[in-house]
């Protein structure tokens, strides 16, 4: 492993991509503290001290499912540039994608090859300033915004026009450095910002487990204390998703391919054996962020209605609606599933196209043994799909409802066990996976050593 990181920075082209790449994530996370213009000094001097103590204080509700968004994004809303992270970029390239499978002019513009792809990545690039708009709206109405963010010679209204627009400002430059990454650096820059983010409340839950534990056998429900014994599962936790999220991602269902032998002159050719590989989890973290983020409207107007009927009768019935839908809740838990299912077999789906891959196997000259090419091979390819499908959204849906349901069984707070098992560990591992074979197919294709014996990661076959 010591030789293969030495190995590293003994390749020019490696080190510079390296060195450009954590310079990016360096200007990520300095502009993850600059305020934005017109927040009182003051009020900001005592926001970050009081930052992790907030993160860790139990809230519940919106606040809860807001803090949970920006672990997985690596947002903060708070009163600085980029408050919203990348998560208006995410929404509008799923966005775009959904569309360009349901409008043909999209579709055929997507088929185009590299014009194609530089049109929608500029729609992409103006369907995200419309959000950051929408988005950053909602964020600037919320505390800490609405209490104290502006100096006193500043206007609301105008704090208020200054913060949406930084907000946006901040996003797209995120999205520009995400697209230098991509260029220049190596990996992918979206994937690494948000991995970024996410790595960055670690000291914040090193600080609470250094706060709170204690050495001892404790009651699970022991109040703002942690024994022993929620440590353990913690740990176990945390080393069960790390090895379920390599399994699972590299995880294939390999389907034999058979090439038609063919004879020309004395020569025979083909009758080679190879596979197809499936992978089970297709659509990768894209439901979890997905549901996630349509899970916030109905939360966000039933706490809107219950506020504003308070004072009426119904204000009992708007309660109770509020309640089932709060974070953490039973009703929210079991929407979060169904979504999470329902994403990812709608995702698989557009990504994945058995009938056009029937075709060119059959165009190949090649065929699943015992299935005819064409139809039969395309009905084939969809039910094995399916069936992996339904194993890597019940392991999504267990990996995201796992933070949740843990810090209520032991009354820990999500601010650790949201971050060492769930989501945001999901994407971490990922990403670290997808990073490290980029090194390693860099380190394999100059004859150096990788950093695994075999030469890649590898994970489960079926």
């Amino acid at each position: 492993m010591i030789r293969s990181l030495i190995n590293v920075f003994k390749i020019p082209e490696l080190r510079r991509k390296l060195l450009f790449t954590l310079l990016v994530i360096a200007v990520f996370r300095l502009g993850t503290y600059v305020p934005i213009p017109g927040t009182d000094a003051g009020y900001l001097g005592q926001l970050l001290a009081s930052k992790e103590s907030a993160e860790g204080a139990a809230g519940g509700g919106l606040r809860d499912y807001l803090n949970f968004i920006a672990r997985i994004t690596g947002g903060s809303f708070q009163p600085f540039l980029f408050a919203l992270g990348i998560m208006p970029y995410i929404s509008a390239s799923i966005i775009l994608q959904l569309l360009t499978q349901a409008i043909p002019s999209l579709e055929r513009l997507a088929k185009e090859g590299e014009t194609g792809r530089r049109k929608i990545n500029e729609y992409t690039r103006y369907l995200t300033v419309l959000l950051c708009i929408v988005q950053a709206s909602f964020v600037v109405n919320m505390k800490p915004f609405g209490e104290g963010g502006w100096r006193g010679d500043v206007r609301p209204f105008m704090y208020y026009l200054v913060s949406v627009t930084a907000m946006t400002a901040g996003t797209v430059f995120l999205m520009w450095l995400g697209e230098l990454v991509d260029e220049f650096g190596i990996g992918n820059g979206i994937s690494l910002i948000i991995l970024a983010g996410i790595v960055d409340r670690l000291p914040a839950v090193a600080a609470y487990l250094w706060d709170n534990a204690q050495f001892e056998f404790m009651s699970f429900q022991a109040a703002e204390k942690i024994g022993i014994e929620t440590v353990l599962l913690v740990i176990v936790m945390f080393v069960g998703v790390i090895v379920g999220v390599i399994l699972i991602t590299q995880a294939q269902r390999r389907i034999p391919i058979q090439q038609a032998k063919h004879t020309r002159g004395r020569r025979v050719y083909g009758g080679q054996r190879q596979y197809l590989p499936l992978r089970v989890n297709q659509a990768g973290v894209i439901p979890v962020i997905f549901a996630s983020s349509l899970l916030y409207l109905p939360m966000y107007l039933f706490d809107m209605v219950a506020n504003a009927t308070a004072s009426t009768p119904f204000a009992a019935l708007t309660v109770e609606l509020r309640n089932l839908f709060t974070y953490g809740s039973e009703t929210h838990l079991l929407i979060y599933i169904a979504m999470i299912y329902l994403f990812c077999y709608f995702w698989t789906a557009i990504q994945f196209q058995p009938r056009e891959m029937a075709d060119n196997l059959r165009d190949w000259g090649s065929f699943i043994p015992g299935m005819r090419p064409g139809r039969r091979t395309a009905e084939y390819l969809e039910r094995v799909m399916n069936r992996i499908t339904y194993v890597g959204a019940g392991f999504l849906a267990v990996v995201a409802i796992l933070p949740m349901v843990v810090s209520r069984l032991t009354n820990v707070s999500m601010v650790m066990t949201g971050f060492l098992g769930g989501t945001g560990l999901l994407i971490i591992v990922s990403v670290a996976l997808d990073l490290v074979q980029r090194v390693e197919s860099h380190l394999i294709m100059r004859h150096y050593e990788g950093f695994l014996a075999e030469g890649r990661v590898r994970g489960r076959q079926g």
